[in-house]
């Protein structure tokens, strides 16, 4: 007898960042070419998704993120896989000196709503519209909405 194998969604993390009316983007190769997403990225072993989300900010940006709200968990479904996305809002200061931009990522953009809206077709996932609207709505949950115990530095 076979034992069903369990579904396990990958869980990401994402930073929707907005600075005088444009979002920071990260413009990067993917097997469908160039495409724009939020700064983002996989959880790793070991750390909680607000250390998740600052190191992936950091490193497909080259900026310290600081998060200020939690938006919420988003899920999505591409090629046969599921993503479960938690996502943060907050800001960034300028590029850190030295630092250069995560392999894959092509480059960092600043974009209006307006610019956004006009391209669907180069966003890597539908979730990176469905986080800046949640921003936009004005979803802000506190960070200790999201909890992780000590035992996951364990792993």
């Amino acid at each position: 007898m076979t034992q069903k194998q369990r579904w396990k969604p990958a869980a990401t993390v994402a930073a929707v960042i907005e600075a005088n009316g444009r979002f920071l983007l990260v413009e990067e190769e993917t097997a469908d070419g160039l495409r724009l997403n939020n700064p983002a990225g996989h959880l790793d072993a070991g750390e909680s998704p607000l250390e998740a989300v600052v190191r992936e900010a950091l490193e497909e940006t080259t900026r310290e993120f600081r998060p200020e709200a939690f938006l919420g968990v988003f899920m999505s479904r591409h090629k046969g896989e599921t993503y479960l996305r938690m996502a943060f809002s907050g800001s960034v200061g300028e590029p850190v000196e030295g630092r250069v931009l995560d392999e894959g990522i092509v480059r960092t953009v600043w974009m209006t709503l307006e610019e956004l809206r006009a391209c669907p077709e180069r966003h890597r996932t539908p979730l990176l519209m469905a986080c800046i609207e949640a921003w936009l709505a004005g979803r802000r949950l506190p960070l200790e909405a999201v909890y992780a115990h000590e035992s996951v530095r364990g792993q």
